[in-house]
């Protein structure tokens, strides 16, 4: 059975209380392992009671610094040479526009503040453009978006699950045909997105047109069929959901 190293620094642990879900601990370990032993700045939303900064410090090492958001002013006692504590709501846009004033952008963001709806996707709106080009993203606990105490729901328009899935047409937007899905500034920055029970990853990279390419020198035409009918295909598409849709495409 796979281990990871933030499972073996849990177990160890004897600080400040930490509570996590078994299976992020390989996530972590998957997402953030090119990370340790370098200079990086990582910000996570939700300090709550510090346990969680004391694992990140050791799994890091001494080279990475700290920046920890949470609503409540106690949270400021976790400060130390490498750590900075900002106090303020996730959901506050004038808060988290004053926040990216004063801090530098940042390799690693972590989404484990107060999981509602409104929060995910207004912390994802202003700071996702502050994680640098190579960094990760990455928002837990994503059961909320399941709960409708937290304004989740299966299905639900509000859900950040559900805004995650239109970011997936966004992600693949260099190949639409439609001019309601165009590239966008998501498209040109991220590389990929990684669902996982309760959490989903975004690992960034500027990102131009797509290509493809051909390698070898041998063409059997023998086993080529004839090319589709792509015109008459997506004429026949559009008349069959006209019909049954009354939408004109």
């Amino acid at each position: 059975m796979y281990t990871s190293q933030f499972e073996k620094i849990f177990k160890e642990h004897q600080g400040n209380i930490i509570h996590k879900w078994h299976h992020y601990f390989e996530i972590y370990d998957r997402h953030f392992q090119r990370f340790k032993n370098k200079k990086i700045v990582l910000l996570e939303i939700g300090v709550h009671k510090g346990g969680f900064l004391e694992m990140w410090k050791k799994y890091f090492g001494p080279e990475c610094q700290f920046i920890g958001v949470d609503i409540h002013p106690l949270c400021k006692q976790f400060e130390d040479e490498r750590t900075k504590i900002f106090i303020g709501s996730q959901d506050d846009r004038e808060f988290l526009s004053r926040l990216k004033k004063e801090i530098p952008k940042v390799d690693i963001l972590i989404d484990d503040g107060g999981h509602m709806m409104d929060q995910l996707k207004i912390s994802f709106e202003e700071l996702y453009d502050w994680v640098v080009d190579d960094g990760v993203y990455l928002a837990e606990d994503l059961h909320t978006c399941y709960w409708p105490a937290y304004e989740g729901g299966y299905k639900r328009k509000n859900s950040f699950i559900e805004f995650c899935k239109g970011l997936i047409d966004e992600l693949n937007a260099w190949h639409s045909q439609q001019k309601k899905l165009k590239v966008s500034t998501f498209s040109r920055s991220t590389h990929s997105m990684h669902f996982y029970d309760s959490i989903v990853v975004f690992e960034k990279r500027k990102i131009s047109k797509p290509f493809h390419l051909f390698a070898g020198e041998v063409d059997n035409e023998s086993i080529q069929g004839p090319p589709p009918k792509i015109s008459n295909w997506w004429r026949n598409l559009k008349n069959q959901i006209y019909h049954r849709t009354g939408i004109d495409l």
